[in-house]
């Protein structure tokens, strides 16, 4: 890297002055993110002019600001070579525009005490109370347009019309029907619990029998399984990555944003543990298989490139952790493709191979408590209304002797 600097300096270097070492440093960071020396010239070239124009004018830190950007040839460039003066504490940073509180009624305001409602009385995670927020949005923007009136003139008929209304996509998640229905009660229920409302709308909430709920839990055999992840390996970083990203998906029954929460420090590889940041905040050890960890260990070695402290980063640059967990199914559409196999209901989710995990196990002779415990429910209702059906042993002291006439009952 100190090459390309000593290279490509230009004339306009001379007149960086007090701005010099942190020019150095930021095309330092830019090459350890995986820049292509092509694009740090650029950021180069354009630093040196912003830099030589701060010198010519003499200005100091204090009079250094985010808006000298914007008269810039490459604006993008010279605002993050800003902000990471900001970052390393040579500016200050810009002090946030001023904000009017949302007028009272509106859809901002119900929306912000919502929010506020979800997170300390029932300790939703950040995810679920955007979604829920976004439904709410939706419901008054549906019934009232865009300035909510009475909330006390919302009927059932409203309600239906809604949940008729076809399934909404929000917070990155497609709500169906049964969603949307339990979304509403949670409003209704603020909105009565925080006077907003007279009468209680939860009851007018009909309930939503989840489609498929009577049939069995979608479901691959070991062999199938066993193609998908061999599908995605290859001796390049991509491959090694999403390799690892698969078989902590079968093999711990991760969820996907499980799977991307993963950081460098959650493997402890002399116990053979690995942290699981799983759902509602709670942290969890699991044991850390030998041929997990041998994936991790090949994609560490010779595949990961960054400063990120997340596991698994993008594959481009700046090699960033995943935003979302989309990125995991991408992955597994990906290795459906490639094997020719057909997902379940024809649907690829990565909660699929969570459930082959636990009826691998059940098939194996392991009890539900063993399975839930593995699962990480917090409640053991949660694995027995899922996969007991599995579990025939079990039913079979519940299943009554077939009645034969004559016979007393």
């Amino acid at each position: 890297m100190s090459s390309i600097l000593d290279c490509n300096r230009s004339s306009a270097y001379k007149g960086v002055g007090w701005l010099a070492p942190y020019r150095d440093s930021f095309l330092m960071e830019l090459g350890k993110l995986g820049y292509a020396t092509k694009t740090i010239g650029d950021y180069q070239r354009a630093i040196d002019k912003f830099c030589a124009q701060v010198g010519a004018h003499g200005l100091d830190a204090e009079e250094v600001g985010i808006d000298l950007a914007a008269g810039q040839e490459r604006k993008e460039h010279v605002t993050r070579f800003i902000e990471h003066l900001i970052d390393a504490g040579v500016m200050a940073p810009q002090p946030p525009s001023p904000v009017a509180p949302p007028a009272p009624g509106s859809r901002d305001e119900l929306s912000l005490a919502y929010c506020d409602w979800l997170r300390r009385q029932r300790g939703l995670s950040a995810k679920t109370i955007s979604i829920r927020r976004g439904v709410l949005r939706r419901f008054l923007t549906f019934r009232f347009g865009t300035a909510p009136g009475d909330l006390n003139t919302i009927a059932r008929d409203d309600i239906m019309s809604f949940l008729d209304s076809p399934d909404m996509a929000t917070g990155g998640a497609v709500l169906g029907l049964d969603y949307k229905a339990t979304c509403l009660r949670s409003i209704f229920g603020f909105l009565f619990a925080t006077g907003r409302i007279q009468h209680d709308l939860t009851l007018c909430v009909p309930r939503v029998a989840k489609q498929g709920s009577g049939s069995l839990t979608r479901h691959l055999e070991p062999d199938e399984i066993r193609r998908l992840v061999d599908a995605v390996g290859s001796d390049d970083g991509i491959g090694r990555r999403d390799h690892a990203m698969l078989l902590l998906l079968t093999r711990l029954g991760l969820r996907a944003q499980e799977v991307i929460a993963i950081r460098l420090e959650d493997i402890d590889w002399r116990a053979g543990e690995i942290l699981i940041r799983g759902k509602g905040g709670r942290h969890e050890r699991m044991p850390l298989p030998v041929d997990v960890g041998e994936a991790i260990a090949a994609y560490l070695r010779d595949g990961r490139t960054g400063c990120e402290r997340h596991l698994f980063v993008t594959a481009k640059a700046p090699h960033r952790a995943f935003a979302s967990s989309l990125a995991v199914r991408r992955i597994l559409r990906k290795a459906f493709a490639r094997t020719g196999l057909k997902p379940p209901r024809g649907e690829v989710r990565t909660h699929l191979l969570r459930h082959s995990l636990a009826v691998g196990m059940l098939g194996k002779g392991a009890s539900l408590d063993e399975v839930g415990n593995v699962l990480r429910h917090r409640k053991r209702s949660t694995t027995t209304t899922v996969y007991a059906r599995y579990d025939i042993d079990a039913l079979r002291p519940l299943a009554r002797p077939w009645p034969v006439r004559g016979e007393v009952r």
